[in-house]
């Protein structure tokens, strides 16, 4: 075929082009696992902000009953940081290409920061509508703060990891990335089942607003060690922050492959929000009103520890059998999962057997993270150009945060025409299973990740933007110099000096 010839046509030239480059420090391993750990582990934050809203909500339900429930803020409260997330992503996105990456990921930590504070104490004269609306207006300025921790944060991530030893890269950027967000799932549920507990299930506004409050302190740690990151080396070589940025012959390279990862993302996070915000509410439809609400966040907290062995296992199979095949395989296995799980619901939803319905829905949930929840960051991150990998990395974001906005919003109208809840909960399950299938043959269409895919994507761009005549020696250009300064390139991609 036409595209596999031009392949093997064009591997001696980057392997020639890569053998040229200059080799990245190999650190360390202390030393080389610290930007990794700083640039991916604010997403922890993302984890905890988004999921104990889930919880949150629960308790307005608890505390204000049907004027909560009946409200539209019973479906934006939960959603609205998507929307501030995707504004987020795109700005810091476009930032962390053309300014920098630390110095963005030291904006969005301070955002963060602020926001998740302020939102704690959100109050209107005394009017619960009215405080609704205020929380619903903080949380998405959090979201902008979240938003930023993704092309700037991750991207740094990846391209720090560079530095850490072949055949592990994978793995910490996962475990760095990821794995934090799930972490920030697991105790996003568990911190309001333990102030619930604290609270003896009577004061909810006490409940909710420490929960949300607690939110500041990983953020707070994290940016002092922020404060001592340098720009990574990849970045210092490619970046095209003080060059013009040929836009047309990116997404003639990158449009069509990121087309692919922004839909893999969008389905990923369609279902895996919704059902973790909506986990707690689904376990609530199970108990009833009767339920103690420490017993329905502490099950919430139980299936939401399933998403820890799916991210953590799951994380050196990408380095043993390639991110593209580790995602379609976890689809593929979630998919079976959901459909036996739609089958089985109605005998699942019973308080009596709340413990199977926990198992087999954590087992759902963790094959999830075992495939795309690892790998879809991973694929953005590392199948794109570092000159342009923020707009990159956060248009695919944005796009999956976009289906996470969507998937809370939807989910609660993905109901059985005669209201009954058995069938409305395997629906959900049936559409969540049918969308795996289709993520699953969507991941065949992107190309192999390997070890050093950052480096030889880098290379093969370059030869990509100099076979259309643009020049190459704009990439990495610092400040204050000019193209006429610095010597030619020799059709061997060696410099040469200029008479």
């Amino acid at each position: 075929m036409f595209w596999r010839k031009k392949k093997e046509e064009e591997e001696p030239v980057v392997a020639e082009a890569i053998a040229n480059a200059p080799p990245i420090d190999q650190k360390p391993f202390l030393q080389a696992i610290w930007p990794v750990l700083a640039c991916g582990a604010g997403l922890f934050s993302d984890g905890y902000v988004n999921n104990v809203i889930g919880s949150v909500s629960t308790i307005l339900g608890y505390e204000y009953g049907d004027v909560y429930s009946n409200s539209n803020a019973a479906s934006i409260v939960p959603a609205i940081a998507f929307a501030g997330t995707v504004v987020g992503q795109l700005f810091f996105g476009y930032l962390s290409d053309k300014w920098s990456r630390r110095d963005s990921l030291l904006i969005s930590t301070i955002i963060l920061i602020l926001f998740t504070a302020i939102s704690a104490g959100s109050y209107y004269r005394g009017d619960a509508v009215g405080m609704f609306n205020i929380l619903t207006a903080w949380r998405f300025f959090v979201g902008i703060g979240i938003g930023g921790e993704y092309p700037a944060g991750s991207v740094s991530c990846s391209e720090s990891s560079g530095e850490l030893k072949a055949g592990t890269r994978n793995m910490w950027f996962i475990l760095f990335t990821n794995s934090m967000i799930d972490w920030g799932f697991v105790i996003g549920a568990f911190v309001p089942y333990v102030v619930a507990a604290a609270a003896h299930n009577i004061y909810y506004s006490t409940i909710w607003r420490t929960s949300l409050g607690i939110g500041v302190v990983f953020p707070m740690v994290l940016f002092i060690m922020r404060l001592k990151l340098k720009e990574p080396e990849e970045f210092s070589r490619n970046s095209m922050k003080h060059a013009k940025t040929p836009y047309l012959l990116v997404f003639k390279y990158y449009g069509f492959r990121l087309l692919i990862v922004s839909l893999i993302w969008f389905i990923y996070d369609f279902s895996t929000y919704s059902f973790g915000i909506y986990s707690s509410t689904i376990l609530a439809n199970i108990y009833g009103d009767s339920g103690p609400l420490t017993t329905v966040l502490g099950w919430n907290t139980v299936i939401n520890l399933f998403y820890i062995p799916g991210t953590m296992l799951g994380a050196p199979l990408s380095d043993r059998f390639g991110p593209r095949k580790t995602l379609v395989v976890g689809q593929v296995l979630q998919a079976i999962v959901g459909f036996i799980m739609a089958g089985c619901y109605a005998k699942l939803s019973h308080p009596s057997v709340v413990g199977a319905f926990a198992v087999v829905y954590g087992i759902f949930l963790s094959l999830g993270e075992m495939g795309p929840g690892n790998n879809i960051g991973l694929l953005a991150a590392k199948t794109c150009a570092t000159g342009v990998r923020g707009q990159y990395y956060g248009m695919a974001a944005a796009f999956g945060k976009i289906g996470a906005f969507v998937g809370t919003y939807v989910f609660k109208h993905i109901a059985s025409a005669d209201g009954d809840p058995i069938k409305s909960s395997q629906y959900k399950f049936y559409v969540s299973s049918s969308l795996c299938i289709f993520s699953a043959a969507l991941a065949l269409l992107l190309p192999h990740v390997s070890q050093d895919t950052i480096t030889e994507e880098d290379a093969k761009f370059r030869l990509y933007l100099e076979s259309h005549g643009w020049d190459t020696r704009q990439l990495g250009l610092k400040k204050g110099e000019i193209i006429e300064s610095l010597p030619e390139e020799s059709e061997d991609n060696a410099p040469v000096a200029k008479a």
